[in-house]
């Protein structure tokens, strides 16, 4: 089945948003993205009827404005940015630019979705006062309004009237949530998201995340964190501390496009970990983290060593 994505972000799990979505329950209340992104797990979640509603939140607001248009105004957002991508023909870098100042200082949402289909990488980066400036990914135009415009108006109709958007800080949403949620979190990837680096917004701090987590746990609430990873033997990232009793689980998530621009063929996997509300529940019915532990019974502090393939 083709899953829309209107938002293409870089570090997105809409490429392994099936694996991730078998260690969630068949179905639950509410999905909590809390470092919603492009909400990968969500619209995923929304076409596999796994949720009811859905929580969007992230703190970068013209992202949420963003989501807001795209939910609400399917309409209007796609005409607006059928109007920006035609006008760039035969001008794409220099026109770039344009609307890329045109969008630090208005935060125009239609803007920030063509800058976001044009950037290199697909990657959100802003420079010291803030202003979005990543450049252009010249070999490409960005997806044209007709597929913009499928992607968009298949969103809406998932998510419309189920969704709540917010740009709060985190540590606020997960406050909010109670037993009857599942909170999916893809926090800022933590080579790039020191207080020095302007490549994403707001301040994140490892220890805060882990005395946040340790306060869901005990509170009962269900939740998996998409937090490091590997590519080969080598390792990304701190992995969460034992102590929070988590269970972590490796998903392929392909080749590293990195290594094979090097000429290397390595496999990159992205841990994903999983609360013990949540592993509970998936042994009480059996489902994916039951199957790899029978399956898997060398282990080693609750570390799965299996390698859910994509």
């Amino acid at each position: 089945m083709r899953v829309p994505q209107p938002i293409p972000y870089q570090g997105s799990k809409r490429k392994i948003a099936q694996e991730i979505l078998r260690f969630f329950p068949p179905s639950t209340s509410r999905i909590v993205e809390p470092f919603a992104g492009s909400a990968a797990i969500s619209i995923a979640a929304a076409m596999g009827k796994r949720a009811t509603n859905f929580w969007i939140n992230d703190a970068h607001q013209p992202l949420i404005t963003l989501w807001k248009e795209i939910i609400e105004r399917p309409h209007l957002i796609s005409e607006r940015y059928g109007s920006v991508w035609e006008a760039q023909l035969g001008k794409e870098r220099d026109y770039f630019n344009e609307i890329r100042c045109r969008f630090n200082e208005s935060a125009d949402p239609a803007d920030f979705l063509y800058l976001l289909a044009r950037c290199v990488k697909a990657g959100v980066r802003f420079n010291s006062k803030g202003e979005f400036n990543n450049s252009p990914d010249n070999r490409r135009k960005g997806a044209r309004p007709e597929e913009m415009s499928w992607r968009i108006f298949t969103v809406s109709k998932l998510l419309k009237q189920r969704a709540l958007l917010s740009s709060h800080d985190y540590k606020k949403v997960l406050r909010a949530c109670t037993n009857e949620d599942l909170v999916y979190m893809d926090p800022p990837y933590q080579g790039v998201c020191g207080t020095k680096d302007n490549r994403y917004v707001g301040r994140f701090d490892h220890d805060e995340f882990c005395s946040s987590l340790d306060e869901l746990v005990r509170r009962n609430v269900m939740f998996a964190v998409s937090y490091d990873g590997r590519t080969g033997s080598k390792f990304h990232g701190v992995r969460l501390p034992k102590t929070l009793d988590l269970t972590r689980v490796e998903i392929c998530a392909g080749r590293s496009t990195q290594a094979t621009l090097l000429g290397r063929s390595q496999t990159t996997f992205e841990s994903l970990y999983i609360s013990p509300s949540l592993l509970s529940y998936c042994e009480q019915t059996r489902c994916a983290v039951a199957s790899s532990r029978e399956l898997n019974p060398m282990e080693n502090h609750k570390d799965l060593f299996c390698s859910i393939q994509t």
